[in-house]
This record gives structure tokens, C-alpha cells and sequence, in this order.
């Protein structure tokens, strides 16, 4: 008994943390709009040393750090199958973009979601330039010239180039390049130094993704409820958090070879990849002021180009959805940013069956549904056994009743009478806790699958669910769920301390509660697991009362 009280003080304590996890969700404070300092744009080869968002090239001495604000100049709009860009003069920073393939909301069919920006939300940016150990160079507050303002991808056309050209009076020049693909979230970024002066050219390339921290007005809870940060991957350390606390407190400082950093957010994320993963770069990351955090890398060692040579520096930028195949195609281990948490080894599988499933039936909500029925299957034998012995705890209420009778209030007398007599029945009286305590990291594992990917996000099912990945909107599925949890415990033999079998009956309140704000998809699959499991639980026990009233009948 001492062991069942265990199980179901787990089981509420999962239940609470969920509860809570929930309401923070739902309730907390919505981040304050940023404020985007405006400063006039700098002119050529004039970036302010010791600015706190640059950093630094090899052997060169530093500066005192400043705060840096994001300056903003003329703007060159960038149009592809996937994006709708804004890529600024000042440092040809990409400032702005929109994903056109993942609408804002259901009800802004027609807006993208807005992954990156500089204003109107938190600070979001890609910026990339070079540091000179000798000659001149443009870090990200120099400005650039482009031949356009307006640039799209047309019908036939597999990549869009946008030029960008900066120059010194000393006669080094710098063309910036960023190619679009179609049908890609991988920009390729190059920097070519045309040293027209009469000495070598010294330097390194940058690239860095600059990114606001979530805040919340007024001091609140302000929490969200996926993980918002920096990850760095290194050979090393294939996957590695780096919250923005974390940051401030401890900075990146690496050198690397391969890898990539990246900024990551609920369903979509920047990631900066080396061109080739046999380069060696230093990966770092810098505080910036207005709660603004950059992380990035740079070469690891001093190029020289010589008068009238050229050089070309160059990177790859992802943004965009978190679609591990592609990821997985772009660079190693970037397919983890889709973060399943602690039952990864659970959830990964699960999603491979859920994807193959969608292909073969073409709605997620019919392949969750088949996806818990193949489940059910999986565990059919450990479900049977544990619904056996839940009935034979039934046929024993009676019996038990007596004991406490008898008993009264001796606890130690009545659990060694109970125990005896489920030696002499051969009844294991925690058969019928083994289906939750399978079924709980199952479950967990399924809601951070269904919560992390991005394949679900606004996908419809059918009627009134519209999105998976959301809530119930008229709370339908909860409250079906909550009515089969209670006709389960109607079914499962009532426990004969009067506390416990009143933490039961409270159970489908409390799980009704908590299921309202649950993603749509994840209601789906506990109610077709409920009446999957009600149904295995009925058959069984009329097989064992039919039995039952066989033998009675064969003696009579």
C-alpha cells in the first residue's frame, strides 16, 4: 500500500509541475516592443573602435567597450520563394526577415512570420564584416552601395545575388554577396577583399548573430515555455546550451574547427556555419547594451592579401523553420536544435513513425490517431496482465472491506492481512499502476515531440481543430478526455484507504484542468488512448467474470 501511495504522489507531482508549466504559458507577461536606437549612418571606414558588438582581430590591442546601437540607413528588399528580406546599407546587415511559407496565424494567412528584425519586437539580426590587423576594413556600421533597392527571385531563376560594395580611400575594396536559393533557408554569405592599395591587407571575417534576451513588463514571471538561446556545436560538444544569463555570466571563447553557433526559438532558428567544416574558427560571444546578446564566429587566423590580389571569405546562414532533414543536410547535429529535452530516445523514434504515417494518410491528426493505436498494440501484453490483475483487485473489494472491518484502525495488522491474502490469490497489487507508469515518459516524450515540431505548427485536423499545435479552442477534447479518465476509474477497483480513493475519483478533474491548454495534437492522442484502454479493460474483465460464472456453474 506504502508502494501505491508512492506511485500516485509521483503521479500528482508530475501532474502539478505540468499544471504550473501550463499556466506560465499562458499567463505570463507579453515581452515589451524593443527600443531601437537610431543614430545617423557612419560613413566609410569610420566604425567606432571599442563598440561592445564587434570584435576584436587577432593581435590586435582592446578597446574599452561602448554600447552600440543599431544604426539604421537605407534599405534593400530581397524577395524569394521563401523569404520577404530586408538587408540594410549600414554593415549590410540582414535586419528583417519573413518567412512566406509559415503564416503568422491562421487569421494572417497572407503575413509571414516575422523571424528576424530590428524594430517592433525583440532585435533579431545577422551581421557580418571584417577586422583589420593592418590596412582598412568595413566592420558592421560601415555603409554600403548596392546597384538596387528591390530584389526578386523570377519564375525559372534557382538563385538571387545581392551585391553589396563598400570602399576606402586607400584603394581596399569589399564586395559583400548574399545567394538565395529556391526552395532553401541556407544563404550563402562571401566577402571578397580587392586590395588596391600599395601594402598586404591583415585580417579576419566575422559573422555573428545579434539577438534581444525575452524580457516582460513589469517584473513578471515572464517565462517561455521552449527553450530561447544560444547553442554552440564543436566536435567536442555536439550540442550545448547557452542561455543568455549564461552568456553574460561565462562568454564563448574557442577556437573550433567545424561546428556552428545559433540562436534558436520555438519551431525556427539562425544558425552560422563555416563554408567547410575542415575550417578553424574562433566561436564567440560578446554582452551588448539593451539586453542585447551577440554570438558569432570569426577566422581563427590573419589572412594577408597582397597589393592587387583578392581574397574571398565565406560562410553560410540558416534561418528559417526547424526541419531536421534539412538541417541534417546543411551541417552535423544541426537537426538537434528540434530539442525533444531529457527523452530524446523516445521522441525521435516517435516522430519517425508520426512523419511516415502523415505521408501515407496526408493529415497529422488521423497519423496521431494511428500512431496510438500502434502504441496500444505495442503494449497490448503489458496492458493485458496489468488490466488482469486490476480486475481480479475488483473481484477482492468485498474481501477487503471485511479486513478493514476487522481491523479498524491497526494499519500495521490490516497491511499484513491484505498482503497475505494477495500471496494466497497470487494478485500483484500494483499490477494495475504498471499502465501509467509506462505510459508517463511516453507521454512526455510525445508532448515535447508534438510541442517542438515545426511539421505540426498550424496544421489542421479536422472540424473545429485547426492547428494541432494549439489548444482545444472550445475545449472539446479535454473535456471528452476527462469524461474517459473517470469511467476508467468506475472500471479500476477503488483503493480501500478512503484518502487515496479520493485522490483517484479527483484525478480526471485535475488532469481535465490541466489538458485545456495542452496542444490540441497531445489531447488527441490521451483520448484515443483512453478509450483504447477502457475498452482492452471491459473485455478483459467480462472474460474474467465469463470465467468466472463458467466454473461456478461446472461445480454447481
Amino acid at each position: 500500500m506504502e508502494n501505491q501511495r508512492l506511485v500516485l504522489v509521483i503521479a500528482l507531482a508530475f501532474t502539478a509541475f505540468l499544471i504550473w508549466q501550463q499556466w506560465i504559458t499562458e499567463h505570463a507577461p507579453k515581452p515589451a516592443p524593443a527600443a531601437v536606437a537610431t543614430t545617423a549612418p557612419a560613413t566609410p571606414g569610420s566604425a567606432e573602435a571599442g563598440r561592445s558588438d564587434v570584435p576584436l582581430a587577432p593581435g590586435t590591442p582592446a578597446a574599452t567597450a561602448q554600447n552600440s546601437a543599431l544604426a539604421r540607413g537605407a534599405r534593400i528588399k530581397v524577395t524569394t520563394d521563401v523569404y520577404e528580406a530586408e538587408i540594410d546599407s549600414v554593415g549590410g546587415d540582414l535586419r528583417r526577415i519573413g518567412l512566406r511559407r509559415y503564416p503568422e496565424s491562421l487569421e494572417q494567412r497572407e503575413q509571414p512570420f516575422v523571424l528576424m528584425r530590428d524594430a517592433g519586437g525583440e532585435v533579431f539580426v545577422a551581421q557580418s564584416g571584417l577586422r583589420a590587423a593592418k590596412g582598412a576594413a568595413p566592420d558592421h556600421y560601415a555603409v554600403y552601395t548596392a546597384e538596387r533597392s528591390d530584389y526578386a527571385l523570377t519564375e525559372g531563376q534557382d538563385s538571387l545575388v545581392v551585391r553589396l560594395d563598400w570602399t576606402d580611400a586607400s584603394g581596399v575594396k569589399v564586395v559583400k554577396t548574399y545567394t538565395f536559393h529556391r526552395g532553401s533557408y541556407v544563404i550563402d554569405v562571401a566577402e571578397t577583399v580587392e586590395n588596391g592599395s600599395a601594402e598586404d591587407w591583415q585580417g579576419v571575417a566575422y559573422w555573428q548573430l545579434q539577438r534581444e534576451a525575452p524580457t516582460s513588463s513589469g517584473g513578471g514571471i515572464g517565462q517561455t515555455y521552449t527553450y530561447t538561446g544560444g547553442i554552440v556545436s564543436t566536435p567536442e560538444k555536439t550540442y550545448e546550451k547557452h542561455s543568455f544569463d549564461d552568456l553574460k555570466k561565462t562568454p564563448v571563447n574557442e577556437t573550433v574547427t567545424g561546428g556552428w553557433v545559433a540562436m534558436i526559438q520555438h519551431y525556427f532558428l539562425g544558425a552560422l556555419i563555416p563554408a567547410s567544416q575542415s575550417e578553424r574558427n574562433v566561436f564567440y560571444s560578446l554582452a551588448v547594451g539593451g539586453n542585447r546578446y551577440v554570438l558569432g564566429m570569426s577566422g581563427a587566423q590573419l589572412a594577408s592579401v597582397a597589393p592587387g590580389a583578392s581574397s574571398t571569405f565565406q560562410s553560410k546562414l540558416y534561418v528559417g523553420p526547424k526541419i531536421q532533414d534539412r538541417m541534417a543536410e546543411v551541417a552535423p547535429h544541426l537537426e538537434l536544435t528540434v530539442d525533444y529535452g531529457k527523452l530524446t530516445i523516445l521522441a525521435e523514434p516517435l516522430f519517425w513513425a508520426l512523419k511516415h504515417l502523415h505521408a501515407l494518410l496526408g493529415n497529422w491528426g488521423w497519423a496521431i490517431i494511428v500512431l496510438t493505436l500502434l502504441l496500444k498494440a505495442a503494449f497490448y501484453k503489458l496492458s493485458e496482465t496489468s488490466y488482469r490483475s486490476m480486475a481480479n483487485m475488483r473481484k477482492l473489494g468485498p474481501k477487503l472491506q471485511s479486513l478493514k472491518e476487522r481491523y479498524g484502525d491497526d494499519k500495521q495488522k490490516l497491511n499484513q492481512a491484505m498482503m497475505e491474502m494477495y500471496r494466497k490469490e497470487k494478485i500483484n497489487p500494483l499490477g494495475g499502476c504498471l499502465p501509467i507508469l509506462v505510459q508517463i515518459p511516453v507521454f512526455i516524450a510525445l508532448y515535447w515531440m508534438l510541442l517542438e515540431s515545426v511539421e505540426l505548427r498550424q496544421a489542421p485536423f479536422m472540424g473545429w481543430i485547426q492547428d494541432l499545435s494549439v489548444k482545444d479552442p472550445y475545449y472539446v477534447l479535454p473535456l471528452i478526455m476527462g469524461v474517459s479518465m473517470f469511467v476508467q476509474q468506475k472500471l479500476s477497483p477503488a483503493p480501500p484507504d478512503p484518502v487515496q480513493a479520493k485522490v483517484m475519483m479527483a484525478m480526471p478533474v485535475v488532469f481535465t484542468f490541466m489538458f485545456l491548454w495542452f496542444p490540441s495534437g497531445l489531447v488527441l492522442y490521451w483520448v484515443v488512448n483512453n478509450c483504447v484502454s477502457i475498452l482492452q479493460q471491459w473485455v478483459i474483465t467480462k472474460r474474467i467474470e465469463a470465467g468466472e460464472d463458467k466454473a461456478a456453474a461446472t461445480s454447481g
